[in-house]
Parts: C-alpha cells; structure tokens; sequence
C-alpha cells in the first residue's frame, strides 16, 4: 500500500521540532509501506508578507531522517485567501501526488490541509483518512472554515483524533459515528524512560537541591504560562527551593519575560531555548514534576513523555489529558486558575512519587500508535476497494 500524507504538521527547516507526534508516527509507518509526504506552504507576495511570517521561510529542499518528504508552495494572502486555502493548496500538489501514484491519502490538520487533501483524493478516485490534532477542531477562525471542517470530518473515509475528548467534538461536528476513532499518542519508550535525576541535573547543570518544575513546550499565553509564574510567585515564601524552567520557543516570550519582572520572581524562573528530544529527556529526568497548565489541548506529548519517564504531572483538565492521568500520577486542575496551580504545585511536592511505578501505568510507544494507524489504513483501503 502506497500512502501519501498530506500536512504541515511536520518538520521544517525553520522548525525542526514540528508535527513532533505526526513525524514519529510516519518514521515507523515508513518502515511497513511506501510512504511520502507531502507539504504545502503558502506563499505571500513579498510586500504582503505578515510580520508572523517574516524571515521564516522554509527550504524546499529540506530533508527529514526517515520520511521522504516534499515541499510543495502554493499562493496565498494574508486573511483574504484562508477560506481558499485548501482549494490552493490541492492545485498545486495535486501534480506531483498524482505523479506518485498513491493508494490512499493520510492526513494531519483538518482545515486547510484536510480540505487540500479531500479535494486530492476526490480527483484520484482513492480513499482518504483525516487526522484532528486538537487545536483545528478547538480553534475554528471563521464560519466559512467551520463550514469547510465540517464538510472534511463528513466526507472523510475515516477520521481519527488524538483523544477521546477530540472524537466527541468531531462527532459533533458532523465525523460519522462508524468512520471515526480515537488513536492516542506515544513516546519513544528508547529516550522517555525514568532516569537518574542527580545526573541529569549534573548534565544541565542545575542546583542539586532546587525543587525543579519543568514546564517543556511553545511560549503562548493560552498555555496557561502567565498562572504558572503567578503561582511560582505565590509559592516563593513557603517554597525557598522551588525553581521552575520553561523550556521552548514562542510568541510570548517578552510578555512572559515581562510578567517574571512585574511578579519579581526573577530568581525563580529561567527560559530555557527549544531543544532536542534527547536533552528534553534530560529536563524529564532532571525534574521534581513537569507542568502543562493549558487552557486546551489534544493529546499532548508532553504529558505521555513525562508520564514515562515517571514524573508525576500537574496539568489543567482540558482536551485528552484526563485520559493520560489521575491523582495517581499527580494533579489535575481548572485552567486559568494561578491558586489552583499553586495548590497543586505545593501538593505534589510534598509527596514522594515512584519513578517506576507512574512509568509502568503509562508506556505507549510511537509503535503502538503507528500500528494502530495503519491498521485504520487497511481498514479504509480494503473497505473502499471492496465497494468499488
């Protein structure tokens, strides 16, 4: 079976650390079938560049270690053309897929790449599974777009979601009940496993004694960042140890840096730069818990590596996390809630957790999940040739 994959959630040039779930999934996949992806990326004339966008163009010629993948532009303006998107988009990969010859189309991102990808596979005459990875279907721009989802999610020969709370809303969104299926995300078992802490705080040559709260992921304030650093600041009496490192890129960066000042919390909170998987391991081993306060979410990664490196987690009740964890693997909270945080924060600290045990409840694997794809993939495949 020959399986094209159509999506920007992957990684670029510019953003090696991309569609981190979807390139893990697709490395093992690629191993089983022919595989290639295929990435469409809009372009801007260049006196309509936004300023998001400025100085971040890709290269084409990009490589990525175990997936063949190809760069593929398409035109674009800013806001005018994003209803439009997806028809682009299939325009001009249309060629180039067609010259590959798949068997079946896979897809990440419902809106626009899922409708790029729905319109290529309508003009092979191949089946076509669409992949939602949370904030497409949570943050839907406009009623056009929501329109266009809705026609994906219905029209799609199966749609799968990263959490069972994600299912739901496709469901609600029109995925049909029986085309439809939740696949949880994984981690590689190799790298996310529980480690020596006073080595891997050797290594990132942190205090020995800090209270370590390890936040790994992009700097955006819907990330719950702000409560995070209200909360470090309402612990810092009661807490003399507590120091917590938020690891990773964003938006946000000044404003948080900003808020660190106004909070004077200066010495208890360090960024750290976006980083390797090995070393966010590292920062997993090295930590006392790791921390997702985030106003919504899919299935994020970040809990499932934490979970298997066998740090408890506190986290906000949202998306596809309840799914991942109890209070047996630390704390759930409401989002946008700095005192809760803090409550949580304070609580798991206190307690004595078992590395092993938090480890053994929670060791899905990247091949789990890639498994369970491709068994969807065969499903559909075989369902759609057998009706032809």
């Amino acid at each position: 079976m020959r399986v094209a994959v159509i999506t920007r959630y992957f990684p670029t040039s510019h953003e090696p650390w991309a569609g981190h779930s979807a390139y893990q999934t697709l490395r093992i996949l690629a191993k089983e079938c022919e595989l290639k992806v295929f990435y469409p990326e809009s372009r801007y004339p260049p006196l309509l560049t936004p300023a998001s966008r400025a100085g971040r163009s890709i290269d084409f010629n990009h490589r990525v270690e175990g997936v063949d993948v190809e760069y593929l532009p398409y035109p674009a303006l800013p806001a005018i053309s994003r209803s439009l998107n997806g028809f682009s988009a299939s325009r001009s990969i249309l060629p180039s897929v067609r010259a590959w010859r798949p068997d079946i189309i896979l897809n990440y991102i419902v809106y626009p790449d899922g409708d790029a990808a729905l319109r290529v596979a309508r003009a092979l005459r191949i089946p076509f599974v669409v992949t939602a990875i949370g904030s497409d279907l949570n943050v839907i721009p406009d009623p056009v777009c929501g329109w266009l989802t809705r026609r994906v999610l219905r029209t799609a020969d199966h749609t799968i979601t990263v959490s069972g709370d994600l299912l739901k809303t496709a469901r609600r969104l029109e995925a049909p009940l029986e085309r439809s299926s939740a696949i949880l995300n994984g981690c590689d078992t190799s790298i996310f496993h529980p480690d020596d802490r006073s080595a891997a705080r050797s290594f990132l040559g942190l205090p020995p004694d800090a209270e370590a709260v390890v936040y790994v992921g992009r700097l955006d304030m819907a990330k719950g960042l702000g409560e995070l650093i209200a909360a470090v600041a309402q612990l810092r009496e009661r807490r003399p140890r507590l120091h917590a490192w938020i690891v990773g890129d964003g938006p946000a960066r000044q404003q948080l840096a900003q808020a660190v000042v106004e909070h004077r919390v200066e010495d208890r909170i360090s960024f750290v730069p976006s980083c390797s998987t090995d070393k966010v391991a590292a920062w997993m081993a090295a930590s006392d818990l790791i921390t997702l306060p985030s106003y919504r979410e899919g299935c994020p990664n970040v809990v499932v590596e934490a979970l298997a490196s066998g740090r408890p987690v506190v986290a906000t009740n949202v998306g596809g996390i309840p799914e991942l964890m109890d209070d047996t693997s630390g704390r759930l909270i409401p989002a946008r809630d700095a005192q809760a945080l803090a409550g949580a924060l304070d609580q798991v600290l206190s307690q004595s957790w078992q590395a092993e045990e938090i480890a053994g409840r929670h060791s899905r694997s990247w091949a789990d999940v890639s498994r369970d794809v491709a068994e969807v993939l065969s499903r559909t495949f075989e369902r759609s040739r057998s009706q032809k």
